[in-house]
């Protein structure tokens, strides 16, 4: 007799800062130009597994100001999670560690970097939502892309 197939489970432990810091390496004279930054947001995911059906995604969000050649300043924000997923098809579980997981982890990582921006005693930097669906399948598709035999014709 075969045995009932378990239900997928997924669920939240534990959201958490992993680490936080910001520079602002050209201080007090940043302050004092009025010079409007350029603005640049990076942003890397990593799921690991650590432990029977728990999993740490760390969604690490990068944020750069520059007043010409000068940084005015640079956030780094390691935002964590440690998700319970049992029951997951192996192949559904990278989708779900690269999408889902960033998507619930985002919405604290934008209220840190606001938040220490701010303190900073800089104006307030306001992360757009992002699409982690869309940012996956450009992944894998740039995957295939060069994992495909490039074949050179001779002339």
């Amino acid at each position: 007799m075969d045995e009932p197939q378990q239900q997928p489970t997924f669920g939240i432990e534990k959201i958490y800062i992993k680490d936080l810091s910001l520079e602002i390496p050209h201080a007090p004279e940043v302050f004092l130009s009025g010079d409007q930054p350029q603005v640049d947001v990076q942003l890397h995911n990593e799921g690991t597994s650590i432990g029977e059906g728990l999993y740490q995604v760390v969604l690490t969000v990068t944020v750069t100001a520059k007043a010409g050649d000068k940084t005015m300043f640079l956030v780094e924000a390691a935002q964590a999670g440690i998700f319970q997923v049992r029951n997951v098809p192996e192949s559904d579980l990278e989708p779900l560690l690269a999408t889902a997981c960033p998507n619930i982890l985002f919405p604290y990582a934008r209220e840190a970097v606001s938040d220490v921006i701010g303190r900073a005693g800089f104006p307030p930097v306001y992360l757009a939502p992002v699409n982690f669906e869309a940012i996956y399948l450009q992944r894998l598709q740039q995957a295939q892309e060069q994992a495909k035999p490039k074949i050179e014709i001779a002339h």
